[in-house]
C-alpha cells in the first residue's frame, strides 16, 4: 500500500506543503516545481464564501505565464528545474470552535470555463480557538499546454484536534511512535485503507492485537450504529485470510501495518459516511486522528485487521 503524504484523500492530484501556526506563517517548501520568472503579476481580490472556516482572499496570476518553446534544446538542468507558474492563492483560516485544530485543505485552481487545472494542499497546524491564520499556496508548475488559470476555490477541508494530528513525514512525536493512514485501495466496491505504525524512537515498542478505533463525524463527535468487526472475513474474502493477532515488538526503525476494510454497498436505509477515525496503537497510547473518509454505504460494518510487522 502507498504511504501517505498528508491528510488528504486519494482524489488529490498533487501536493504543496505549507505549514502555518497561529503565531505567524512558516513556509516549509512548496514542493511545486522551480522558481523561474513568470512575468509581471497582479493580485485580484476573491469574494469567496469558503468552506468550514477556510476561504480564499486573493489570486495572483502573472500577465504572461511561461510556456515551453518549440525548437529549444532540452538539458538535464532544464528538466530538473521547470519554470514556476507564479500563480498564488492567498487564504485565511478561522477556527470557530472551542479547541485548537490542525487543518488539511485542498485548493483547486481552475480555468475560466470552470475546468480544474490542478489541485494543491496546505496543512495549517495548531490554529487556536477564535483565531484567524493567513497564508498562501502556490500552484507551482503547470502541465505544458494547460489552459490559463483564472479562478481558485476551496475544494475540501479536513480538520482534526491539534494534539491528534499525524506528524509530518520525517518527524517523530514525543511518544517515539508515528501513526498514519495511507490513500487506500478500491476494487469492485471493496475498500481497504492501511494504518501504519512506525517506531521512530530509540526504544523497542510492543503491540498486540488490533488498533483501537473510534469513529468520528464532521464535528469530531462519536459515530454510533457502526459495528467494528475484528478481521475482514465477515466482510469479504477478497482481502486475503485474516492473520491471528499476536504480540509484536518493533525495534527502532521497524514498522507495523493494520487495515480498515469495508464495502460501500447501498441498499435500503441511510448511507453512513465517517470522515475521521481516532486511532490508538494500543490501549492507553496517545490518539492520532486520520481521515480515511469511510463511505460505508448501508452495510453498517467496518472490519479491522490486526497489526502485523511490515516487511522491509
Amino acid at each position: 500500500m502507498r504511504r501517505p503524504a498528508s491528510l488528504v484523500p486519494v482524489s488529490v492530484l498533487a501536493t504543496a506543503a505549507l505549514l502555518i501556526t497561529a503565531c505567524g506563517t512558516e513556509h516549509a517548501g512548496s514542493g511545486s516545481g522551480g522558481t523561474g520568472a513568470a512575468g509581471p503579476s497582479s493580485s485580484t481580490p476573491v469574494d469567496d464564501p469558503g468552506k468550514d472556516g477556510v476561504r480564499i482572499t486573493s489570486l495572483t496570476v502573472p500577465s504572461h505565464s511561461p510556456s515551453p518553446t518549440r525548437g529549444t534544446s532540452v538539458s538535464a538542468d532544464s528538466l530538473s528545474a521547470p519554470a514556476d507558474s507564479g500563480i498564488v492563492a492567498a487564504f485565511e483560516v478561522t477556527n470557530g470552535t472551542a479547541r485548537a485544530l490542525t487543518y488539511s485543505i485542498v485548493f483547486t485552481f481552475m480555468s475560466s470555463d470552470g475546468g480544474a487545472m490542478a489541485n494543491r494542499t496546505a496543512t495549517v497546524r495548531d490554529v487556536r480557538p477564535g483565531k484567524t491564520v493567513r497564508g498562501s499556496v502556490r500552484l507551482g508548475q503547470l502541465t505544458p499546454g494547460a489552459g490559463r488559470v483564472t479562478r481558485a476555490k476551496v475544494l475540501e477541508v479536513n480538520k482534526v484536534p491539534a494534539g491528534e494530528a499525524p506528524v509530518p513525514a520525517g518527524a517523530c512525536p514525543a511518544s517515539g511512535v508515528r501513526v498514519s493512514a495511507d490513500d487506500g485501495d478500491a476494487a469492485m466496491g471493496l475498500r481497504v485503507v492501511g494504518l501504519h505504525l512506525d517506531n521512530c524512537g530509540k526504544r523497542d515498542y510492543t503491540i498486540e492485537g488490533y488498533p483501537k478505533l473510534e469513529l468520528l463525524d464532521d464535528d469530531l463527535h462519536p459515530v454510533t450504529g457502526i459495528t467494528i468487526l475484528r478481521g475482514s472475513g465477515g466482510i469479504t474474502t477478497g482481502a486475503g485470510p485474516d492473520e491471528e493477532p499476536r504480540a509484536i515488538t518493533l525495534r527502532p526503525g521497524e514498522s507495523a501495518v493494520a487495515s480498515l476494510v469495508w464495502r460501500n454497498t447501498t441498499q435500503s436505509g441511510t448511507a453512513a459516511n465517517v470522515p475521521y477515525v481516532r486511532v490508538r496503537a494500543k490501549a492507553g497510547s496517545a490518539p492520532v486522528t486520520v481521515t480515511p473518509h469511510l463511505d460505508l454505504g448501508t452495510t453498517g460494518q467496518l472490519g479491522v485487521r490486526p497489526w502485523t510487522k511490515a516487511k522491509r
